[in-house]
């Protein structure tokens, strides 16, 4: 009965973080008639270490008094909370430091509940997302996604390219194997001739392909092929800021939507036969309804939109025109974008320059045109001449093996008949 009236007392004591200086006598006496220490917790409701530390503690420990908290002034709260929101960067035990620096001692719970409700302030204005609808024809998002997708069984990385229209949804997709900056604006001019029009502005991330660097005031440097082909376009290029991809949410979403939609689970023979599913596919996105706009972006582009869009250029601009430096490799090809296209052989070894053009590759030695090829999208693929083999005793590569037969050596099958001794 006595234990139990100790043990009630001691859980409401405990309740509030100390023990009472009375079970603290009881668990000394007790042990000196030879309580062990598991009997000692068991029966007063204390745990182990704690009766351990009582009885280290000695009459000392019977005398308990409760840490008193700092109390900051104004002041000094509006020190933490400006600390806290520069010099630590958010950080509340960098701010406890800087302040015993300055001899205000606080502990970091103490800062931890000073900057609570600034917190939580800071962190909703930085989430909170106003939703800006643009007017028709105004802007067009676009962005990369990544996807390694099976083409002819194996597995190849898909840099999938995706331009929305803000106002109608519309969406736009291409593969690529990388997205250098011709990617870029190769991307740009499909999208531009899918929807049959040229918007006001283009929103962009900050890849490096587009943005050199930005300066003071949140202006960008454009890399200048880029902002060249801007100009040519008349379209403005908007970059929105670093680390706020919501900013562009549109085309974020679409790209997710292409990837778990259109190439999820899906494996293609060539890579002509996963453009053209893209190209079904696109048909398809646009006649779905959105889920903000309620409507089939395909119904709302041709009310609201096509019109208003700025008509495509009269003749047609240049958008890929990357030169390439190449050394020639033995087997007489050079490899561009995991393509090879064949040289003509007496150029092993040498460096030469490759010229990659909208539809076609061009090879140059100085300034001589050596080798003329039509571009190739089909990755590892060889894009042969047979006649940049001519002259070889052996020819190395199948599509070059023109006319093996017997009157391409010059004999026929009687002149071996004569050596043979045979009818001539």
């Amino acid at each position: 009965m006595e234990s139990e009236t100790l043990r009630d007392q001691l859980v409401g004591a405990t309740h509030v973080g100390m023990v009472d200086p009375e079970i603290v006598r009881q668990i000394r006496a007790l042990h000196a008639v030879g309580w062990p220490i598991r009997r000692l917790s068991r029966e007063l409701g204390v745990g182990r270490n704690a009766v351990r530390r009582y009885l280290r503690g000695g009459e000392a420990a019977e005398v308990q008094t409760r840490p008193t908290r700092r109390v900051l002034t104004e002041e000094q709260r509006a020190e933490v909370v400006h600390l806290f929101d520069t010099t630590a960067e958010g950080n509340a035990v960098v701010v406890a430091q800087l302040l015993a620096e300055r001899g205000v001692h606080v502990s970091v719970r103490n800062v931890q509940r000073v900057v609570e409700h600034h917190r939580r302030r800071r962190l909703a204005a930085e989430l909170a997302t106003v939703r800006f609808e643009t007017a028709p024809g105004h802007q067009m998002q676009i962005d990369f996604g990544e996807k390694r997708v099976s083409i002819a069984g194996v597995f190849v990385r898909v840099l999938v390219f995706v331009a929305v229209l803000s106002y109608s949804r519309r969406v736009f997709v291409r593969a690529f194997r990388s997205q250098r900056h011709d990617d870029w604006r190769e991307g740009l001019v499909g999208a531009f001739r899918h929807f049959g029009g040229v918007p006001q502005t283009v929103l962009i991330d900050n890849p490096r392909a587009l943005v050199i660097a930005r300066v003071d005031g949140g202006a960008v440097r454009l890399h200048p092929a880029f902002d060249a082909f801007c100009r040519d376009w008349e379209v403005v290029p908007r970059a929105c800021q670093p680390y706020r991809a919501r900013t562009k949410g549109k085309t974020e979403r679409g790209v997710g939507y292409a990837k778990r939609n259109a190439l999820a689970g899906r494996a293609f023979e060539s890579w002509a036969e996963l453009e053209a599913h893209l190209e079904r596919w696109m048909l398809l996105a646009d006649e779905r309804v959105h889920g903000t706009t309620h409507q089939k972006p395909r119904e709302r582009f041709e009310r609201d939109e096509v019109s208003v869009l700025r008509p495509l250029p009269a003749r047609p601009l240049p958008v890929r025109q990357r030169r390439l430096a190449r050394r020639v490799a033995t087997d007489c090809f050079v490899d561009v974008d995991t393509v090879r296209y064949s040289v003509p052989h007496r150029l092993v070894r040498r460096a030469v320059e490759v010229l990659v053009g909208d539809d076609e590759v061009v090879v140059f030695d100085g300034r001589e045109i050596v080798a003329r090829h039509r571009r190739c999208d089909e990755p590892h693929q060889r894009v042969v001449d047979p006649m940049h083999f001519e002259g070889l005793c052996r020819v190395t590569t199948d599509a070059a093996v023109v006319g093996t037969t017997l009157q391409s050596y010059g004999r026929t099958l009687g002149d071996y008949a004569v050596v043979l001794g045979g009818e001539s």
